[in-house]
């Protein structure tokens, strides 16, 4: 069998990462017809095809599966051996990738994010914004951001950010119509916009107040899978919506929102950063961490 050198299994790796060519190319810097002649190759030269491709999907097969899985840890110790001479370097540099919910990222990543760049000016981060949960690993990101009870255990997670509180609003022309909930079981009976994971599931709106815990499965005629969208909908008054307080204060204070129930919605620990256990972290996500631990 001809040998296969380390670029042509990086380039198997990268289309393996994204099921993508074109997210592939974008990544490796060439075109995705490029990226095609070059796996097309390596595939030949090893007489199996390591991956099933139509004009919709790509997808590994199982040779192309093993090949993947025995690869991409070993990839991941170079790039890690290279990440240590970072700390030759007077300032830490190189890439950071986080994958982060939409919330997680526009509340909390972001701000932090662009502080975190004014001090180290030579760490580029790429932000990949996905509501669904994710293999980070072998989707090549360095570190996470969800709630702490979507991570997986075996992951470290530290808090980032300040907690957080949800809040139940409508408009105004909403209430002229209905009579504010004075309880969460109130809901039951007002048209309520519904959330949907992107697992398929619906959430129930969560409440606590005098140690009295409560889920409400509301009901409503509209079902979203965006907190954005649920705003907008709440604007138009399509209904109740259970949100992050942060996303609608300034639309409360300007009277746009009107807010029930906020003695059911206490504060609780907000979003986690969560990245694999590793026995020497990357300069760059370790600065990062250092920096986002200082910020508390």
């Amino acid at each position: 069998m001809t040998r296969i050198g380390s670029a042509e299994l990086a380039t198997f790796l990268a289309i393996a990462r994204h099921r993508s060519f074109r997210s592939a190319a974008v990544e490796l810097g060439v075109s995705a017809s490029a990226l095609s002649h070059a796996l097309r190759n390596i595939e030949e030269r090893l007489d199996l095809r390591l991956v099933n491709r139509t004009t919709r999907s790509v997808a590994l097969t199982e040779a192309g599966e093993r090949l993947f899985a025995r690869v991409s840890p070993a990839f991941q110790d170079i790039d890690d051996a290279l990440e240590d001479l970072n700390t030759f370097r007077g300032k830490p540099a190189g890439t950071l990738r986080f994958n982060a919910a939409r919330q997680s990222a526009q509340l909390v990543l972001l701000p932090i994010v662009t502080r975190f760049q004014k001090a180290y000016p030579e760490i580029s981060v790429e932000i990949a914004v996905n509501d669904g949960l994710v293999d980070m690993v072998s989707a090549g990101f360095d570190a996470g951001i969800r709630f702490g009870e979507t991570i997986a255990a075996d992951m470290i997670a530290v808090p980032i950010g300040p907690r957080q509180r949800s809040a139940v609003v409508a408009s105004p022309a909403f209430f002229k119509k209905h009579k504010a909930p004075q309880t969460p079981h109130e809901l039951k009976n007002l048209p309520c916009i519904r959330f949907r994971f992107w697992g398929g599931a619906l959430y129930r709106w969560e409440f606590e107040r005098g140690g009295i815990a409560l889920e409400i499965d509301v009901s409503g005629p509209l079902t979203l899978n965006d907190q954005d969208l649920m705003v907008d909908a709440a604007l138009d008054g399509a209904g109740l919506a259970y949100v992050f307080e942060k996303q609608v204060e300034e639309l409360i204070a300007k009277r746009k929102l009107v807010r029930v129930l906020a003695d059911w919605c206490p504060a609780y620990p907000g979003f986690f950063m969560y990245y694999p256990s590793r026995r020497q972290l990357p300069a760059a996500l370790r600065a990062f961490v250092d920096f986002v631990k200082a910020a508390k």
